[in-house]
């Protein structure tokens, strides 16, 4: 789960990470008095979930309070466009205004878990403010990484380790190490699988602190924080991975592509996938069905596919263990039946109750696709696809 940079420097500010003042206002008056209250010089920064704000034109700088609130006139409500967001943007709902401050060198910071490890890493970088992945694909040597043991926790040599890769020397260490524990402790405490600063910013009187603030909390750590969940913004979300949490299908991502997946199994999924890819053609999502002997948990899924307005084709693809693949079947058959719109489906069915599944979908009468191997079916998808397009 995503949560808001406002949202993000509130929960690290209580574990000792130091942020600029701030706080998020509802009105253009409202940007003013904050403005005043900060002494006239402020950031109006856009808050959605998504990174690339400032060359979007969601984050701008205002240097008195009649401009302060002008400029939140213009950055509320638009609809803003950056590279993670997409073509079709991001509609601004919430507004950070917080003071400015004198920058004299920006940093990158974050902590996260290493899946080779099984560790959480804590990632230092002299080339903050930048694309991040661009610094780690051109020039990774720049990124510094030390591993953390869970059971010691952050340890103070590793936050020197850090300090003296990014240079924070003398008077700046003390008030970084502190930074990094809090930014490390928080993201434990938090059950966060990403805690980010980017930019982390020395100012020109010598202060150490997050400018911007990032957090990704995990999912299947959400019953442990009801408060966290509380944070939970709806309308930064896609409309059919809300559904899909809201009818208990947690593992649904949207994609950009035309043929819908249906799958049991991450692995199988991906496998799913990089088949749909590699037939010429382009997955519309991510499902891991998993063991779902419900029909109606089926045709929930199905549905969810289908109301995306760029699916063309469905590929259904089941290896049944403890699923059964009489259940995807009659799922297959009541979703076609609840469908407005036909969808080509291609089915891929393995593993437990085949034969009846087998019989259920061929006495149906529906023309639903059949394929041996994942292969053949991710042709036979992208063909269907291409031809209903």
């Amino acid at each position: 789960m995503k949560i808001h940079e406002f949202q993000a420097k509130q929960i690290v500010a209580q574990y000792g990470v130091a942020v600029p003042k701030g706080r998020v206002a509802a009105t253009a008056g409202e940007a003013r008095a904050i403005a005043q209250e900060l002494g006239g010089k402020v950031v109006v920064k856009a808050q959605i979930h998504a990174g690339g704000r400032g060359k979007g034109g969601g984050v701008k700088l205002a240097n008195s309070p009649d401009e302060a609130a002008q400029v939140f006139s213009q950055i509320m409500g638009m609809q803003l466009v950056t590279h993670q967001t997409g073509p079709h943007g991001q509609k601004v709902k919430t507004v950070l205004i917080e003071e400015q401050m004198p920058i004299a060198r920006e940093l990158y910071l974050a902590v996260l878990i290493d899946s080779a490890s099984g560790r959480p890493v804590m990632m230092a970088s002299a080339a903050g403010g930048m694309e991040i992945e661009e610094v780690a694909a051109k020039t990774p040597e720049a990124i510094h990484r030390v591993t953390i043991d869970p059971v010691t926790g952050f340890q103070p040599h590793l936050a020197r380790e850090l300090c003296f890769a990014l240079g924070l020397t003398g008077d700046l260490m003390k008030p970084a190490t502190q930074l990094m524990s809090g930014l490390y402790d928080a993201f434990i405490a938090k059950d966060a699988s990403l805690a980010e600063i980017n930019p982390l910013v020395v100012t020109t009187d010598g202060r150490v602190l997050a400018l911007d603030a990032k957090m990704n909390i995990d999912d299947n750590a959400l019953f442990r924080h009801k408060e966290l969940e509380a944070l939970r913004d709806k309308d930064e979300e896609d409309p059919s991975e809300v559904a899909a949490a809201e009818k208990g299908i947690s593992n649904f991502i949207k994609l950009d592509g035309n043929i819908g997946c249906l799958v049991n199994g991450a692995g199988l999924a991906m496998a799913t996938m990089d088949s749909i890819k590699f037939a010429g053609g382009e997955p519309a999502n991510f499902l891991d069905i998993a063991t779902a002997n419900d029909v109606n948990k089926v045709v929930d899924a199905l549905k969810i596919i289908a109301s995306d307005p760029n699916v063309k084709a469905i590929l259904v693809n089941i290896f049944g263990g403890m699923a059964r693949v009489d259940v995807i079947a009659q799922g297959i058959i009541e979703a076609q039946h609840q469908m407005p719109t036909a969808i080509p489906v291609v089915a891929r069915l393995a593993g437990t109750n085949v034969e009846e599944g087998e019989r259920l979908i061929r006495e149906s009468g529906l023309p639903v696709i059949r394929a041996e191997e994942l292969g053949d079916a991710a042709k036979k998808a992208v063909e269907a696809a291409r031809a209903a397009a």
